[in-house]
Formats: C-alpha cells, sequence, structure tokens
C-alpha cells in the first residue's frame, strides 16, 4: 500500500478522533530523556529542541515533511526485484520484521565478525542474495530503504549493544569523537558537548544525535545519510574527510548511538 493513501486513512481516523499507532503514525513527542550511565551529558536532547518551530511542524506532519516522499521510493524499492537472482527484499523480509532495526543498529554481525550499519546491511543483502550492484550511501534508492526501515522504529528508544564484540568499535568511535582534527584543531565533542545550545553562523548547536538519521536537511533540499553529516563536519574543522563505510565513520556511528540512548527514532527528522 502507498503510504499517501495509508495516511490519508489515518487523517479520517483523526477527524473522528481516533488515532493508529504504529511506524507511519507521528512519533511520540518525547525528544528528551536522563543519559544512561557513563554518559558524558546531563540530559540528553534530541536535535529536535533546537531546529526552528516551522521545521519541527514539518516533522510532525507526514503530509508536510519531504523525508517522507524518500519513504515511498524505499517503498518501491523493496518490493522491486533486482539483481541475477531476480529478488527483492519483500521475498525475504516482512517489513513488519524491521521493527526495531532502527533502534538498535549499529550492530556486530557475529559470522562476518564486523560492524554494521543499515546502509551496510541493505548493500551485503544485495550483494550475497540478490546478486545486485550495491548502492552509494547517499543515492535515492539507497537513503529511500534506509528511511522506510528504520520508520518501522519511529517512536522506539534507540539501545545499541557496546559491549562483547562491540566493544572495540565503541571505544574507536569514543577516541574518535574527543579527537581534535584538521586546521582548525576541533573536536566533535567542543561543538557538541561543549557548545550546545549556543549559536554559530546563525544555527543553533544541538547535540549533535543521530537518532533522526537519514534527516531531510532543508539546505541540503534532500535527505542525507548520518556519514554524510560526517563528512561535511570534517570539512568544516578543515580536516581531510575519511571515505564513507570506513572504519572510523562506522565506530563514530556506534558512539553516537550509544551517546543517544533513550531518544526516541525520528527517521526521517527534518533539521535545518
Amino acid at each position: 500500500m502507498n503510504i499517501r493513501n495509508l495516511i490519508g486513512g489515518v487523517a479520517a481516523l483523526a477527524m473522528l478522533g481516533l488515532s493508529l499507532g504504529g511506524a507511519l503514525a507521528s512519533e511520540g513527542k518525547i525528544h528528551s530523556v536522563k543519559p544512561v550511565a557513563g554518559s558524558p551529558l546531563p540530559e540528553l536532547w534530541s536535535g529536535y529542541k533546537y531546529a526552528k518551530p516551522d521545521t519541527n511542524a514539518m516533522q510532525d506532519d507526514d503530509f508536510a515533511n519531504p523525508g517522507m516522499t524518500w519513504y515511498d521510493v524505499g517503498e518501491t524499492a523493496w518490493s522491486k526485484k533486482d539483481g541475477a537472482a531476480g529478488k527483492s527484499c519483500a521475498e525475504c523480509h516482512q517489513i513488519n520484521d524491521m521493527k526495531g532495526v532502527g533502534a538498535r543498529y549499529p550492530i556486530v554481525d557475529a559470522k562476518l565478525n564486523r560492524l554494521m550499519n543499515v546502509e551496510e546491511r541493505i548493500n551485503y543483502c544485495r550483494q550475497n542474495y540478490m546478486q545486485a550492484k550495491p548502492w552509494k550511501y547517499d543515492s535515492q534508492k539507497m537513503l529511500g530503504t534506509v528511511i522506510y526501515v528504520k520508520a518501522q522504529s519511529r517512536g522506539m528508544p534507540v539501545k545499541v549493544k557496546i559491549d562483547g564484540s562491540a566493544a572495540p568499535y565503541f571505544e574507536k568511535g569514543k577516541k574518535f569523537y574527543f579527537e581534535p582534527r584538521g586546521q582548525l584543531d576541533m573536536s566533535c565533542a567542543q561543538c557538541h558537548q561543549k557548545y550546545y545550545g549556543q549559536q554559530i553562523r546563525m544555527n543553533t548547536l544541538s547535540q549533535g544525535q543521530s537518532n533522526g538519521f537519514p534527516v531531510y536537511r532543508l539546505k541540503w533540499q534532500k535527505p542525507g545519510s548520518l556519514q554524510r553529516r560526517f563528512r561535511g563536519c570534517n570539512k568544516q574543522v578543515r580536516a581531510k574527510p575519511f571515505k564513507t563505510g570506513s572504519d572510523e565513520y562506522m565506530a563514530l556511528e556506534l558512539y553516537l548511538a550509544w551517546r543517544g540512548t533513550g531518544l526516541q527514532v525520528e527517521t526521517p527528522a527534518v533539521r535545518n
């Protein structure tokens, strides 16, 4: 079913004073939680807190949220056969089975013994089961499919594993977060931990939480992956960005997800 038709049904129910739960309903309004033990932050705030009111209103309304257009792209791609094997995602997975994926990834795959985010998982399935070419992270089909998958977890609290086989990746991501780099000799923590809530270039610095990615940025006029944001931040401090899917960025994704433990999945969030 096309999401636009489903949303129309939701609107009809809303007129009758009813509500519809699940991934396609607007996420809850909880954008702040207490941090887990060991967190460097006294309170966790989603980027929603630091966005402009009209931007938040856009996110809250599935009709107005421009990221939902990519949801439709993902819904179509999910059921489309591709590759030499002539298979689709839907042949192996019911979309309802994806509930929770957006809240618990990145994870360490026990068989492959490596850290994987949702993009890497999609490409692994494409190459190994569909015998199809991998998608680039910020291609339309990849962004759409990741949004489609992660949106099934909207409203669920982020909770990733950082112990066991994930521990080395977590420590690497933590080190990256606090390590100064580039000509400006700045770390992620300087903006998103020390000075969040303050303004820079007419924008308010957020805590840099990842619970809304892929996000639709008004600046980009399209959604973008978390690793696109990493590259942009590295360029802003005059540092050479790492490659998309690099060990450094994968580890950083895990650390950021833990740092935002308990915040609700907002994909696709809308940001300035």
